[in-house]
């Protein structure tokens, strides 16, 4: 009879805990280590070491990219791998890597340092976003569990929640840039833990379950493949500015001081609980429809900052944008299991070089433009834009998909 410290289940774990709910938690705390500290704790760090280690605006621009750059570098490594215990492997290895790349951050005030670890960090926030996510639906399927990720894509917006908590309290603490980066260091050790314990290593599947349980691919026109990539390209670009730069652009405008990091807590929070709101928006309006209404509402949120200072508007543009970015990227990962039930991978990484393409060009574009101009502004127009661009590609996708449904309806009546 299983008990609570079931080997299948990793090891030790709390007994109050349903093994679906630990494998579930396991990767949220895999996002909140490679996500919230790995990746987030720089957002709300970066004005800090603009202050103390006298970092430009053109090196913040940079670092982010390369971060990015590391992504999409574990993106491919991850689509290139087959196995389901090797990419277990590699998850596990990406957890140490998020906590190797933290310390890193700490070690020295030198840029290229900083560039390795950031690079490193991009690598590692893969294993949180696709790895975990394989793993567990895996896991979840194996099991004849429902296959919902809404509670682990939802770590995304608490690990941002986290990080820019984290920081607030340690400036209070009057702790500098560096010993801020060791105390993530030690809670990134700390969530290390469960998300490497709680996530059982993957088992040989039942021969034919998967095959006899996923439906056959909906195929799909290169037209609709080419507008989606561009789309999603413009949805990565307008994402990565906030994403890397709220905190700055904030704590610059001098009646908003000090609300930098409760304003990255807002986007986080109300991240949070976005996964499971588009997923009934589009049930009512279909997927397209949803991300659709997903990126016209990222416009504004991302927009309004070069708009007004105030307080409210700031408040205001944290919500829009943190309750659509996830939004969007759950959305198309979720068409991609869809359309591809069987192979879900061969459009999810046609979409993450895509997203991944733009989240390096942005940063680094937007760091050049503010440092020339000192101010971030030209960057959220700039951003705004391409999501508005994202948006009508969208538009003109639905058309072309509802034509060529009906086109294809009517020529299986003809047959018929």
């Amino acid at each position: 009879m299983a008990t609570p410290s079931s080997p299948s289940l990793g090891g030790p774990s709390p007994g109050f805990l349903s093994p679906r709910y630990r494998v579930l938690l396991a990767g949220v705390f895999s996002q909140l280590l490679c996500i919230g500290v790995a990746r987030f704790a720089y957002t709300p760090l970066l004005p800090v070491m603009q202050q103390q280690a006298w970092l430009s605006d053109a090196q913040g621009g940079w670092l982010a990219a390369l971060n990015y750059a590391g992504y999409m570098l574990g993106a491919l490594t991850a689509a290139s791998i087959h196995s389901i215990r090797f990419k277990d492997t590699l998850y596990r290895l990406t957890l140490v890597l998020a906590v190797l790349s933290t310390a890193g951050m700490a070690l020295a005030d030198s840029f290229w340092l900083w560039a390795a670890m950031r690079f490193m960090a991009g690598f590692s926030s893969s294993g949180a976003m696709l790895l975990a996510s394989g793993l567990i639906l895996h896991w979840l399927i194996q099991h004849r569990q429902r296959g919902e990720l809404g509670i682990h894509f939802a770590g995304v917006g608490l690990g941002m929640l986290f990080a820019a908590l984290a920081v607030e309290l340690m400036l209070r603490l009057a702790l500098d840039w560096q010993a801020q980066w060791w105390g993530f260091t030690a809670l990134a050790a700390a969530l290390l833990v469960p998300a490497w314990r709680w996530l059982p290593r993957p088992t040989k599947p039942v021969e034919g379950a998967a095959a006899s349980a996923a439906p056959a691919a909906i195929p799909r026109s290169r037209t609709f493949m080419r507008l989606m990539l561009a789309a999603y390209f413009c949805a990565g670009y307008g994402y990565v500015i906030s994403a890397t730069f709220i905190v700055a652009i904030v704590e610059r405008e001098p009646l908003l001081a000090g609300a930098g990091n409760w304003t990255f807590a807002l986007v986080g929070l109300a991240a949070a609980p976005a996964v499971m709101v588009w997923d009934l928006i589009a049930r009512r309006f279909g997927y397209l429809g949803a991300l659709i209404a997903a990126m016209a509402l990222q416009v504004v949120g991302i927009v309004l900052p070069a708009l007004t200072s105030s307080l409210a508007g700031v408040l205001i543009s944290a919500v829009l944008y943190g309750g659509t970015f996830l939004g969007c990227v759950s959305l198309v990962l979720t068409m991609a299991g869809r359309l591809y039930p069987q192979s879900p991978a061969r459009m999810m990484g046609r979409m993450t070089l895509a997203y991944g393409v733009a989240q390096i060009v942005a940063p680094a574009l937007t760091g050049l433009l503010a440092e020339a101009t000192g101010h971030y502004y030209t960057g959220l127009w700039l951003a705004g834009g391409f999501v508005a661009l994202g948006a009508l590609l969208l538009i003109w996708l639905r058309a072309v998909d509802q034509t060529a449904q009906r086109l294809d309806a009517e020529a299986r009546g003809n047959v018929a």
